[in-house]
């Protein structure tokens, strides 16, 4: 729940931030000369990027919720198996060890949406975040019945 109020309060912040400067880009649009106006599109191109980019990251996040949501109620969702150091970190031994086994399952059930979204989770917990993500954008695909590309 924390982690969903963090989110919240910061793509608030952002949507806020986004207006202010779109704001800044008309108002340098009316004031008529060549450089404003130019200065003007550049600055609004700023927000527009950014609520797309805000856009396509709270889809990928509600449809792996989504994901977690239907694996936790065929109680398939991994269990948490991971040593910790005393601070509390993972062990990067044991993370590397369950990493295998989540890579060996999806080896072996390359099609299977499931195996790939506790793969995602495994790399999630390796700190190979670009990897989880990717993973976890596979097995949305898989469970959509989408292409997916090799």
């Amino acid at each position: 729940m924390r982690a969903k109020i963090t989110y919240l309060v910061t793509a608030a912040v952002l949507v806020f931030y986004f207006v202010l400067v779109g704001s800044r880009g008309v108002m340098l649009i009316q004031s008529g000369t060549l450089v404003t106006v130019t200065f003007g599109v550049a600055v609004l191109i700023l927000p527009v990027i950014g609520l797309w980019f805000l856009w396509k990251n709270t889809q990928f996040v509600r449809r792996a919720n989504q994901l977690a949501a239907e694996l936790d109620a065929e109680g398939g969702l991994p269990v948490d198996e991971l040593k910790r150091l005393p601070s509390g970190r993972i062990d990067r031994d044991s993370a590397d060890e369950v990493f295998a086994k989540r890579k060996a399952e999806t080896e072996a059930a390359p099609d299977d949406w499931r195996s790939w979204f506790r793969l995602a989770v495994a790399y999630h917990d390796a700190r190979d975040t670009p990897r989880a993500r990717k993973a976890m954008q596979r097995a949305i695909a898989l469970h959509d019945g989408k292409a997916v590309p090799a």
